[in-house]
Protein backbone atom coordinates (compact mmCIF):
# COMPACT_ATOMS: atom_id res chain seq x y z
CA UNK A 1 0.00 0.00 0.00
CA UNK A 2 1.48 3.88 -0.67
CA UNK A 3 1.47 6.06 1.72
CA UNK A 4 -2.16 7.65 2.57
CA UNK A 5 -1.98 11.47 1.38
CA UNK A 6 0.30 11.54 -1.29
CA UNK A 7 3.01 14.57 0.04
CA UNK A 8 3.92 17.87 -1.99
CA UNK A 9 7.28 18.84 -3.27
CA UNK A 10 8.06 21.92 -1.31
CA UNK A 11 6.05 21.50 2.17
CA UNK A 12 6.93 20.31 5.31
CA UNK A 13 6.59 16.48 4.95
CA UNK A 14 8.08 16.88 1.95
CA UNK A 15 11.11 18.36 3.24
CA UNK A 16 11.04 16.01 5.87
CA UNK A 17 10.92 12.99 2.95
CA UNK A 18 13.92 14.50 1.23
CA UNK A 19 16.28 14.62 3.99
CA UNK A 20 15.49 11.52 4.87
CA UNK A 21 15.91 9.83 1.70
CA UNK A 22 18.72 12.11 0.37
CA UNK A 23 20.90 11.81 3.57
CA UNK A 24 20.52 8.05 3.59
CA UNK A 25 21.54 7.36 0.18
CA UNK A 26 24.21 10.09 0.13
CA UNK A 27 25.65 8.30 2.90
CA UNK A 28 25.82 4.76 0.68
CA UNK A 29 26.86 7.03 -2.46
CA UNK A 30 29.35 8.79 -0.53
CA UNK A 31 30.98 5.56 0.30
CA UNK A 32 31.20 4.63 -3.06
CA UNK A 33 33.66 7.81 -3.82
CA UNK A 34 34.98 9.00 -0.96
CA UNK A 35 37.00 6.05 -0.62
CA UNK A 36 39.06 6.72 -3.82
CA UNK A 37 40.90 9.68 -2.97
CA UNK A 38 42.42 7.93 0.79
CA UNK A 39 43.59 4.30 -1.63
CA UNK A 40 46.81 5.67 -2.02
CA UNK A 41 46.84 6.15 1.86
CA UNK A 42 45.05 3.00 3.06
CA UNK A 43 47.34 1.07 0.54
CA UNK A 44 50.97 2.23 2.18
CA UNK A 45 49.46 1.96 5.59
CA UNK A 46 48.04 -1.64 5.23
CA UNK A 47 50.77 -2.70 2.71
CA UNK A 48 48.17 -3.41 -0.16
CA UNK A 49 48.58 -3.97 -3.61
CA UNK A 50 46.26 -2.80 -6.58
CA UNK A 51 44.35 -5.85 -6.15
CA UNK A 52 44.19 -5.23 -2.41
CA UNK A 53 43.04 -1.76 -3.42
CA UNK A 54 40.51 -3.25 -5.80
CA UNK A 55 39.23 -5.42 -3.16
CA UNK A 56 38.32 -2.50 -0.62
CA UNK A 57 36.32 -1.35 -3.27
CA UNK A 58 34.96 -4.50 -4.47
CA UNK A 59 34.40 -5.68 -0.84
CA UNK A 60 31.62 -2.92 -0.68
CA UNK A 61 30.14 -3.17 -4.31
CA UNK A 62 29.77 -6.88 -4.15
CA UNK A 63 27.27 -6.85 -1.15
CA UNK A 64 25.52 -3.92 -2.33
CA UNK A 65 25.26 -4.99 -5.68
CA UNK A 66 24.03 -8.62 -5.05
CA UNK A 67 21.41 -7.98 -2.33
CA UNK A 68 20.16 -4.52 -3.52
CA UNK A 69 17.03 -6.87 -5.23
CA UNK A 70 16.07 -8.26 -2.13
CA UNK A 71 16.65 -5.16 0.21
CA UNK A 72 13.71 -3.82 -2.81
CA UNK A 73 11.86 -6.52 -1.90
CA UNK A 74 11.57 -6.68 1.62
CA UNK A 75 10.83 -2.87 1.62
CA UNK A 76 7.94 -3.84 -0.25
CA UNK A 77 7.35 -6.47 1.94
CA UNK A 78 7.63 -5.67 5.70
CA UNK A 79 7.74 -1.74 4.80
CA UNK A 80 9.93 0.70 2.90
CA UNK A 81 11.17 2.99 6.05
CA UNK A 82 10.92 0.42 8.30
CA UNK A 83 13.66 -1.56 6.01
CA UNK A 84 15.58 1.69 5.75
CA UNK A 85 15.68 2.35 8.99
CA UNK A 86 17.50 -0.96 9.73
CA UNK A 87 19.34 -0.40 6.97
CA UNK A 88 20.85 2.93 8.17
CA UNK A 89 21.67 1.35 11.34
CA UNK A 90 23.54 -1.63 9.95
CA UNK A 91 25.39 1.31 7.96
CA UNK A 92 26.85 3.32 10.74
CA UNK A 93 27.87 0.28 12.77
CA UNK A 94 30.10 -1.25 10.04
CA UNK A 95 31.57 2.07 9.29
CA UNK A 96 32.56 2.50 12.79
CA UNK A 97 33.89 -1.16 12.31
CA UNK A 98 35.84 0.06 9.14
CA UNK A 99 37.17 3.05 10.73
CA UNK A 100 39.02 0.79 13.53
CA UNK A 101 40.33 -2.10 11.21
CA UNK A 102 43.76 -2.85 12.43
CA UNK A 103 44.27 -5.01 8.83
CA UNK A 104 43.71 -4.96 5.08
CA UNK A 105 41.71 -8.33 5.76
CA UNK A 106 39.74 -6.88 8.64
CA UNK A 107 39.02 -3.43 6.48
CA UNK A 108 37.55 -5.57 3.65
CA UNK A 109 35.47 -7.39 5.57
CA UNK A 110 34.02 -4.75 7.22
CA UNK A 111 33.71 -3.04 3.87
CA UNK A 112 31.18 -6.13 3.16
CA UNK A 113 28.76 -5.63 6.12
CA UNK A 114 29.03 -2.24 5.53
CA UNK A 115 27.79 -2.75 1.58
CA UNK A 116 25.08 -5.01 2.94
CA UNK A 117 23.79 -2.22 5.45
CA UNK A 118 23.72 -0.30 2.10
CA UNK A 119 21.36 -2.36 0.05
CA UNK A 120 18.67 -2.19 2.66
CA UNK A 121 19.14 1.68 2.73
CA UNK A 122 19.33 2.41 -1.05
CA UNK A 123 16.57 0.81 -2.89
CA UNK A 124 13.89 2.31 0.38
CA UNK A 125 15.42 5.84 -0.33
CA UNK A 126 13.82 6.18 -3.98
CA UNK A 127 11.30 3.79 -3.15
CA UNK A 128 10.08 5.90 -0.09
CA UNK A 129 10.28 9.00 -2.98
CA UNK A 130 8.17 7.32 -5.79
CA UNK A 131 5.51 5.98 -2.99
CA UNK A 132 5.24 9.32 -1.02
CA UNK A 133 5.33 12.01 -3.01
CA UNK A 134 2.21 13.48 -5.25
CA UNK A 135 2.40 12.24 -9.21
CA UNK A 136 3.21 15.45 -10.72
CA UNK A 137 6.22 16.40 -8.16
CA UNK A 138 7.90 13.29 -8.48
CA UNK A 139 9.87 14.37 -11.45
CA UNK A 140 11.38 17.30 -9.34
CA UNK A 141 11.62 15.04 -5.95
CA UNK A 142 13.67 12.85 -8.10
CA UNK A 143 15.43 15.51 -9.78
CA UNK A 144 16.49 16.85 -6.16
CA UNK A 145 17.03 13.29 -4.78
CA UNK A 146 20.03 13.03 -7.64
CA UNK A 147 21.07 16.62 -7.13
CA UNK A 148 21.72 16.01 -3.94
CA UNK A 149 22.32 12.83 -3.60
CA UNK A 150 25.38 13.45 -6.51
CA UNK A 151 26.60 16.67 -4.84
CA UNK A 152 27.38 13.88 -2.04
CA UNK A 153 29.36 11.37 -4.55
CA UNK A 154 30.95 14.21 -5.68
CA UNK A 155 32.30 15.67 -2.69
CA UNK A 156 33.34 12.89 -1.79
CA UNK A 157 36.67 12.79 -3.13
CA UNK A 158 37.21 16.63 -1.52
CA UNK A 159 36.07 15.86 2.56
CA UNK A 160 37.82 12.41 2.34
CA UNK A 161 41.20 13.90 0.84
CA UNK A 162 40.70 16.66 3.45
CA UNK A 163 40.56 13.94 5.94
CA UNK A 164 43.51 11.90 5.30
CA UNK A 165 45.47 14.96 4.85
CA UNK A 166 44.25 16.61 8.23
CA UNK A 167 44.10 13.34 10.24
CA UNK A 168 43.98 9.85 9.09
CA UNK A 169 41.81 7.76 6.72
CA UNK A 170 40.13 6.10 9.26
CA UNK A 171 38.10 9.25 9.27
CA UNK A 172 36.30 8.90 6.07
CA UNK A 173 34.58 5.96 7.84
CA UNK A 174 33.55 8.20 11.11
CA UNK A 175 31.90 10.72 9.34
CA UNK A 176 29.18 8.58 8.62
CA UNK A 177 27.90 8.42 12.09
CA UNK A 178 26.42 12.12 12.89
CA UNK A 179 24.95 11.43 8.93
CA UNK A 180 23.23 8.00 10.02
CA UNK A 181 21.31 10.14 13.02
CA UNK A 182 20.27 13.14 11.23
CA UNK A 183 18.53 10.35 8.28
CA UNK A 184 16.78 8.48 12.00
CA UNK A 185 15.80 11.73 13.09
CA UNK A 186 13.92 12.71 9.95
CA UNK A 187 12.71 8.94 9.15
CA UNK A 188 10.37 9.47 12.41
CA UNK A 189 8.17 11.66 9.68
CA UNK A 190 8.72 9.76 6.83
CA UNK A 191 5.34 8.47 6.22
CA UNK A 192 5.81 4.47 5.56
CA UNK A 193 4.36 2.44 2.53
CA UNK A 194 4.63 -1.28 0.93
CA UNK A 195 3.21 -3.27 -1.65
CA UNK A 196 0.19 -4.66 -0.98
CA UNK A 197 0.11 -8.93 -1.90
CA UNK A 198 4.32 -9.27 -1.89
CA UNK A 199 4.92 -12.13 -1.78
CA UNK A 200 7.93 -14.92 0.24
CA UNK A 201 11.34 -13.47 0.04
CA UNK A 202 13.33 -15.19 -2.34
CA UNK A 203 16.06 -16.49 -0.51
CA UNK A 204 17.33 -19.13 -3.49
CA UNK A 205 17.57 -16.42 -5.72
CA UNK A 206 19.64 -14.30 -2.82
CA UNK A 207 22.18 -17.10 -2.54
CA UNK A 208 22.82 -17.47 -6.18
CA UNK A 209 23.34 -14.23 -6.69
CA UNK A 210 25.81 -13.47 -4.39
CA UNK A 211 27.79 -16.60 -5.02
CA UNK A 212 27.73 -16.10 -8.82
CA UNK A 213 28.82 -11.99 -8.36
CA UNK A 214 31.44 -12.76 -5.64
CA UNK A 215 33.02 -15.83 -8.04
CA UNK A 216 32.97 -13.87 -11.00
CA UNK A 217 34.40 -11.14 -9.08
CA UNK A 218 36.98 -12.47 -7.37
CA UNK A 219 37.92 -14.74 -10.86
CA UNK A 220 38.50 -11.36 -12.53
CA UNK A 221 41.00 -9.29 -9.77
CA UNK A 222 42.82 -12.67 -9.10
CA UNK A 223 42.84 -13.90 -12.51
CA UNK A 224 45.43 -13.55 -14.83
CA UNK A 225 47.95 -11.59 -13.24
CA UNK A 226 46.91 -11.63 -9.94
CA UNK A 227 48.63 -13.98 -6.39
CA UNK A 228 46.02 -16.45 -6.38
CA UNK A 229 46.54 -19.75 -7.89
CA UNK A 230 45.21 -21.15 -11.06
CA UNK A 231 43.44 -23.67 -9.66
CA UNK A 232 41.78 -21.55 -7.21
CA UNK A 233 40.52 -18.21 -9.45
CA UNK A 234 39.42 -20.29 -12.26
CA UNK A 235 37.45 -22.58 -9.79
CA UNK A 236 35.47 -19.02 -8.17
CA UNK A 237 34.63 -18.44 -12.00
CA UNK A 238 33.15 -21.71 -12.42
CA UNK A 239 31.22 -21.42 -9.41
CA UNK A 240 30.48 -17.91 -10.02
CA UNK A 241 29.33 -18.69 -13.80
CA UNK A 242 27.23 -21.43 -12.74
CA UNK A 243 25.52 -20.04 -10.03
CA UNK A 244 24.59 -16.95 -12.31
CA UNK A 245 23.26 -18.97 -14.52
CA UNK A 246 21.04 -20.93 -12.19
CA UNK A 247 20.07 -17.47 -10.49
CA UNK A 248 18.19 -16.62 -13.83
CA UNK A 249 16.16 -20.48 -14.00
CA UNK A 250 15.43 -19.63 -10.63
CA UNK A 251 14.25 -16.51 -11.24
CA UNK A 252 12.34 -17.75 -14.19
CA UNK A 253 10.04 -20.15 -12.37
CA UNK A 254 9.58 -18.85 -9.00
CA UNK A 255 5.74 -17.38 -8.11
CA UNK A 256 7.12 -14.33 -6.37
CA UNK A 257 11.18 -13.96 -7.79
CA UNK A 258 13.27 -10.96 -6.52
CA UNK A 259 14.04 -10.02 -10.34
CA UNK A 260 10.92 -10.47 -12.47
CA UNK A 261 12.18 -11.37 -15.78
CA UNK A 262 8.84 -9.53 -16.79
CA UNK A 263 9.55 -6.44 -16.39
CA UNK A 264 12.38 -6.36 -19.08
CA UNK A 265 9.76 -7.10 -21.49
CA UNK A 266 9.21 -3.10 -21.28
CA UNK A 267 11.45 -1.78 -23.76
CA UNK A 268 11.26 1.46 -21.71
CA UNK A 269 12.76 -0.75 -18.68
CA UNK A 270 15.23 -2.34 -20.21
CA UNK A 271 16.73 0.42 -22.12
CA UNK A 272 17.29 2.40 -19.45
CA UNK A 273 18.65 -0.24 -17.48
CA UNK A 274 21.79 -0.95 -19.93
CA UNK A 275 22.03 2.74 -20.18
CA UNK A 276 22.41 2.20 -16.45
CA UNK A 277 24.94 -0.24 -16.77
CA UNK A 278 27.23 1.77 -19.47
CA UNK A 279 27.18 4.39 -17.70
CA UNK A 280 27.78 3.67 -14.13
CA UNK A 281 30.21 1.25 -15.30
CA UNK A 282 32.24 4.28 -16.86
CA UNK A 283 32.06 6.44 -14.08
CA UNK A 284 33.06 3.63 -11.41
CA UNK A 285 35.65 2.65 -13.38
CA UNK A 286 37.08 5.95 -13.76
CA UNK A 287 36.55 7.34 -10.51
CA UNK A 288 38.42 4.35 -9.30
CA UNK A 289 41.73 5.22 -11.30
CA UNK A 290 41.63 9.33 -11.63
CA UNK A 291 41.74 9.56 -8.33
CA UNK A 292 44.97 7.31 -7.50
CA UNK A 293 46.04 8.97 -11.08
CA UNK A 294 46.36 12.42 -9.46
CA UNK A 295 48.30 11.24 -6.47
CA UNK A 296 50.18 9.07 -7.82
CA UNK A 297 51.21 10.43 -11.59
CA UNK A 298 50.73 14.63 -10.94
CA UNK A 299 52.17 13.64 -7.00
CA UNK A 300 48.66 15.44 -5.83
CA UNK A 301 48.25 15.43 -2.08
CA UNK A 302 45.26 13.51 -1.24
CA UNK A 303 43.81 17.07 -0.50
CA UNK A 304 44.13 18.60 -4.02
CA UNK A 305 42.82 15.39 -5.64
CA UNK A 306 39.88 15.50 -3.79
CA UNK A 307 40.06 19.20 -4.70
CA UNK A 308 40.29 18.59 -8.08
CA UNK A 309 37.11 16.70 -8.39
CA UNK A 310 35.19 20.15 -6.89
CA UNK A 311 33.81 20.95 -10.26
CA UNK A 312 31.75 17.87 -10.79
CA UNK A 313 29.54 19.05 -7.22
CA UNK A 314 29.14 22.30 -8.49
CA UNK A 315 27.25 21.30 -11.99
CA UNK A 316 25.54 18.19 -10.39
CA UNK A 317 24.42 20.45 -7.55
CA UNK A 318 23.43 23.42 -10.20
CA UNK A 319 22.06 21.39 -13.21
CA UNK A 320 20.78 18.34 -12.25
CA UNK A 321 17.27 18.91 -10.82
CA UNK A 322 17.11 21.40 -14.12
CA UNK A 323 17.82 18.44 -16.38
CA UNK A 324 15.05 16.57 -14.67
CA UNK A 325 12.68 19.20 -15.56
CA UNK A 326 13.74 19.39 -18.60
CA UNK A 327 13.23 15.35 -19.24
CA UNK A 328 9.82 16.33 -17.55
CA UNK A 329 8.69 18.74 -20.72
CA UNK A 330 10.34 17.32 -23.58
CA UNK A 331 10.78 13.43 -22.67
CA UNK A 332 14.27 12.04 -21.58
CA UNK A 333 15.60 10.50 -25.32
CA UNK A 334 17.43 13.77 -25.82
CA UNK A 335 18.69 14.20 -22.63
CA UNK A 336 20.08 10.42 -22.26
CA UNK A 337 21.07 10.17 -25.74
CA UNK A 338 23.39 13.54 -25.33
CA UNK A 339 24.17 13.59 -21.66
CA UNK A 340 26.65 9.71 -22.14
CA UNK A 341 28.17 11.38 -25.25
CA UNK A 342 29.50 14.62 -23.77
CA UNK A 343 30.65 12.24 -20.79
CA UNK A 344 32.09 10.64 -23.63
CA UNK A 345 34.07 13.93 -24.80
CA UNK A 346 35.02 14.58 -21.37
CA UNK A 347 36.67 10.86 -20.55
CA UNK A 348 38.67 11.33 -23.98
CA UNK A 349 39.93 14.86 -23.19
CA UNK A 350 41.39 13.16 -19.67
CA UNK A 351 44.10 11.38 -22.29
CA UNK A 352 45.96 15.08 -21.91
CA UNK A 353 46.28 14.26 -17.95
CA UNK A 354 50.47 13.24 -18.11
CA UNK A 355 52.81 13.42 -15.53
CA UNK A 356 53.79 17.06 -16.90
CA UNK A 357 49.76 18.25 -17.05
CA UNK A 358 48.72 21.62 -15.65
CA UNK A 359 45.39 21.52 -13.77
CA UNK A 360 43.88 24.45 -15.69
CA UNK A 361 44.73 23.58 -18.64
CA UNK A 362 44.19 19.62 -19.01
CA UNK A 363 42.69 18.06 -15.84
CA UNK A 364 39.98 20.77 -15.25
CA UNK A 365 38.44 20.74 -19.10
CA UNK A 366 38.01 17.07 -18.52
CA UNK A 367 36.45 17.23 -15.54
CA UNK A 368 33.79 20.15 -16.38
CA UNK A 369 32.69 18.26 -19.88
CA UNK A 370 32.45 14.96 -17.45
CA UNK A 371 30.39 16.50 -15.42
CA UNK A 372 27.84 18.63 -17.57
CA UNK A 373 27.28 15.60 -19.64
CA UNK A 374 26.42 13.23 -15.49
CA UNK A 375 24.40 16.56 -15.13
CA UNK A 376 22.63 16.14 -17.68
CA UNK A 377 22.21 11.94 -17.93
CA UNK A 378 21.63 11.14 -14.18
CA UNK A 379 17.73 12.56 -13.19
CA UNK A 380 16.45 11.67 -16.62
CA UNK A 381 18.24 8.70 -16.38
CA UNK A 382 16.80 7.09 -12.81
CA UNK A 383 13.37 9.14 -13.23
CA UNK A 384 12.74 6.62 -16.76
CA UNK A 385 14.19 3.09 -15.04
CA UNK A 386 11.10 4.34 -12.13
CA UNK A 387 8.85 5.17 -13.52
CA UNK A 388 9.22 2.20 -16.39
CA UNK A 389 6.91 -0.36 -13.79
CA UNK A 390 4.01 0.32 -11.93
CA UNK A 391 4.13 1.99 -8.50
CA UNK A 392 3.26 -0.95 -6.43
CA UNK A 393 6.50 -2.24 -7.70
CA UNK A 394 8.69 0.96 -7.09
CA UNK A 395 10.75 -0.93 -4.19
CA UNK A 396 12.03 -3.77 -7.02
CA UNK A 397 12.27 -1.24 -9.93
CA UNK A 398 14.84 1.14 -7.73
CA UNK A 399 16.48 -1.97 -6.15
CA UNK A 400 17.25 -3.48 -9.89
CA UNK A 401 17.88 -0.16 -10.96
CA UNK A 402 20.43 0.49 -8.22
CA UNK A 403 22.10 -3.03 -8.73
CA UNK A 404 22.59 -2.53 -12.13
CA UNK A 405 24.28 0.99 -11.50
CA UNK A 406 26.61 -0.80 -8.34
CA UNK A 407 27.26 -4.16 -10.69
CA UNK A 408 28.00 -1.88 -13.50
CA UNK A 409 30.92 0.01 -10.91
CA UNK A 410 32.17 -3.39 -9.26
CA UNK A 411 33.00 -4.64 -12.90
CA UNK A 412 34.76 -2.30 -13.99
CA UNK A 413 36.58 -1.80 -10.83
CA UNK A 414 37.41 -5.25 -11.12
CA UNK A 415 37.90 -5.66 -14.89
CA UNK A 416 39.28 -1.99 -16.04
CA UNK A 417 42.86 -2.61 -14.09
CA UNK A 418 44.05 -5.72 -16.22
CA UNK A 419 42.47 -4.54 -19.59
CA UNK A 420 44.87 -1.84 -18.82
CA UNK A 421 47.98 -3.94 -17.67
CA UNK A 422 47.25 -2.45 -14.04
CA UNK A 423 48.61 -5.35 -11.70
CA UNK A 424 50.70 -5.69 -9.06
CA UNK A 425 52.05 -2.41 -7.85
CA UNK A 426 51.79 -0.69 -10.89
CA UNK A 427 50.05 1.91 -9.34
CA UNK A 428 53.69 3.09 -7.77
CA UNK A 429 55.09 3.49 -10.98
CA UNK A 430 54.30 6.69 -12.39
CA UNK A 431 54.43 6.34 -15.61
CA UNK A 432 52.91 2.52 -15.94
CA UNK A 433 50.10 3.56 -14.03
CA UNK A 434 49.65 7.12 -16.30
CA UNK A 435 49.91 4.83 -19.40
CA UNK A 436 47.01 2.61 -17.64
CA UNK A 437 44.74 5.06 -16.84
CA UNK A 438 45.11 6.91 -20.63
CA UNK A 439 43.47 3.04 -21.91
CA UNK A 440 40.93 2.92 -19.30
CA UNK A 441 39.37 6.28 -19.81
CA UNK A 442 39.13 5.73 -23.72
CA UNK A 443 37.33 2.18 -22.65
CA UNK A 444 34.91 4.54 -20.46
CA UNK A 445 34.51 6.67 -23.23
CA UNK A 446 33.47 3.75 -25.46
CA UNK A 447 31.17 2.83 -22.87
CA UNK A 448 29.33 5.73 -22.51
CA UNK A 449 29.56 6.34 -26.52
CA UNK A 450 27.58 2.71 -26.28
CA UNK A 451 24.91 4.10 -23.91
CA UNK A 452 23.96 7.32 -25.76
CA UNK A 453 23.24 4.98 -28.79
CA UNK A 454 21.53 2.70 -26.43
CA UNK A 455 19.32 5.65 -25.45
CA UNK A 456 18.73 6.50 -28.71
CA UNK A 457 17.32 3.81 -29.96
CA UNK A 458 15.35 2.37 -27.04
CA UNK A 459 14.18 5.21 -24.88
CA UNK A 460 10.70 6.30 -25.68
CA UNK A 461 9.42 9.89 -24.82
CA UNK A 462 5.70 9.76 -22.95
CA UNK A 463 2.46 9.60 -25.15
CA UNK A 464 0.89 12.67 -24.14
CA UNK A 465 -3.03 12.59 -24.19
CA UNK A 466 -4.97 13.48 -27.39
CA UNK A 467 -7.63 15.31 -25.18
CA UNK A 468 -5.84 18.26 -24.34
CA UNK A 469 -2.19 19.78 -22.90
CA UNK A 470 0.47 17.46 -20.59
CA UNK A 471 0.10 17.35 -16.61
CA UNK A 472 2.17 20.12 -15.21
CA UNK A 473 4.55 16.73 -14.07
CA UNK A 474 5.11 14.31 -16.33
CA UNK A 475 8.26 11.04 -15.87
CA UNK A 476 9.41 9.32 -18.79
CA UNK A 477 6.86 6.53 -19.22
CA UNK A 478 4.31 5.20 -21.80
CA UNK A 479 1.84 7.37 -19.79
CA UNK A 480 1.57 10.47 -17.54
CA UNK A 481 1.95 9.21 -13.89
CA UNK A 482 -0.60 11.40 -12.79
CA UNK A 483 -3.12 9.58 -14.78
CA UNK A 484 -4.43 6.14 -13.77
CA UNK A 485 -1.91 3.28 -15.09
CA UNK A 486 -3.10 1.98 -18.60
CA UNK A 487 -4.29 -1.39 -18.02
CA UNK A 488 -1.58 -3.96 -19.85
CA UNK A 489 0.76 -1.12 -20.15
CA UNK A 490 3.13 -2.52 -18.15
CA UNK A 491 4.75 -6.13 -17.29
CA UNK A 492 4.86 -5.39 -13.70
CA UNK A 493 0.87 -4.31 -13.78
CA UNK A 494 -1.11 -6.88 -12.08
Amino acid sequence: MASASPVRFGTPPGRWVLLATVGGSAMAMLDSTVVNVALPSIGKDLGATVAGLQWVLTGYLLPLSALLLIGGSLGDRFGRRRIFVVGVVWFAASSLLCAVAPTLNVLIAARLLQGAGGALLVPGSLALIEATFAPDDRGRAIGAWTGLGGVASAIGPLVGGWLVAAVSWRLIFVINLPVALVVLVAARHVPDSRRSGAGHIDVAGAILVVLGLAGATYALIEGPGGQSATGLWVGAGIIGAVALVAFFVVEARRKDPMLPLRFFRSRQFSAANIVTFLVYGALGGVLFLLTVDLQQVLGYSALAAGASLLPVTLIMLGLSSRAGQLSQRIGPRLPMSLGPLVMALGLVLMVRITPTSAYVADVLPAVVVFALGLALTVAPLTTTALGALDDQFAGTASGVNNAVARLASLLAVAVLPALSGLTGTAYRVPEEFSSGFHTSVLIGAGMCAAGALVALVGITNPTLAASGPPPAGLVPHSCPLDAPVLRGAHPGHR
